[in-house]
């Protein structure tokens, strides 16, 4: 089963310094047929313009991972951590039993990114943070695993969830397989371009979730098409 959720089915937010779309229910936007994919429980597609910013705010039980498209992001938390994470690089927030934090864009051009939110295997764990590159060359060559529930084998940013996040980018005419599992769930989102999904067509910013599937291919129809996929339970 693929189910393309185009752009302008998304919810829509725009704060003046955040414009956003919501894939799954999330904060005032609600939709029982949107709840989550598998453990995925929300995804948002997020511009923050130029010094400014998420003020502090607390989050508990909840893997966390942005992956930055354009300019970057700076996080604080109460941990102590700090770290800038700038485009086509990821980090990770496993909020535990209870973490504070802020994001701001302190650049002077707007950032783009995806926020994901994974529901964890386990609650009650310490919280912790971290971020990490990853180059576009590496992605050239297919899906890259990003953040993983198995982050040794798969040599990924770790996370407390039966979950893996990828990216790749395709030039035009390009594919890459992803060997899904028939009984999890799939759910990918275009940062730019045109893609076939196993022959379902999709553009920039539209949602595809999928489940029921032995094997996923994506073929570029555009040049420097870029994909974020996360495959769960």
């Amino acid at each position: 089963m693929i189910d393309i959720r185009p752009r302008a089915s998304l919810a829509h937010r725009d704060h003046s310094w955040l414009d956003t779309r919501y894939h799954f229910s999330f904060f005032d936007y609600h939709d029982p047929a949107r709840m989550g994919w598998g453990a995925l429980r929300v995804w948002n597609d997020d511009r923050i313009a130029a010094k400014s910013g998420f003020a502090p705010h607390s989050h508990s039980d909840m893997e966390i991972v942005t992956f930055v498209h354009s300019g970057a992001i700076t996080h604080e938390d109460s941990l102590g951590n700090r770290g800038r994470t700038g485009a086509g690089d990821v980090q990770v927030m496993s909020a535990g039993t209870g973490i504070t934090h802020a994001e701001s864009n302190l650049e002077d051009e707007e950032t783009t990114l995806f926020q994901l939110w994974i529901v964890p295997d386990r609650a009650g764990e310490q919280p912790s943070w971290g971020q990490r590159e990853f180059p576009r060359s590496e992605r050239a060559r297919g899906f890259t695993i990003l953040a993983s529930g198995d982050p040794q084998s798969d040599d990924a940013l770790p996370i407390r969830a039966d979950a893996r996040v990828l990216a790749a980018t395709l030039g035009a005419g390009q594919s890459a397989t992803w060997q899904a599992d028939p009984t999890r769930h799939q759910y990918l989102v275009l940062i730019n371009g045109r893609l076939r999904i196993n022959g379902h067509e999709a553009g920039a910013r539209d949602g595809v979730a999928i489940t029921g599937e032995d094997g996923i291919v994506v073929e570029a129809i555009d040049d420097a098409v870029e994909l974020v996929l996360v495959d769960s339970r």
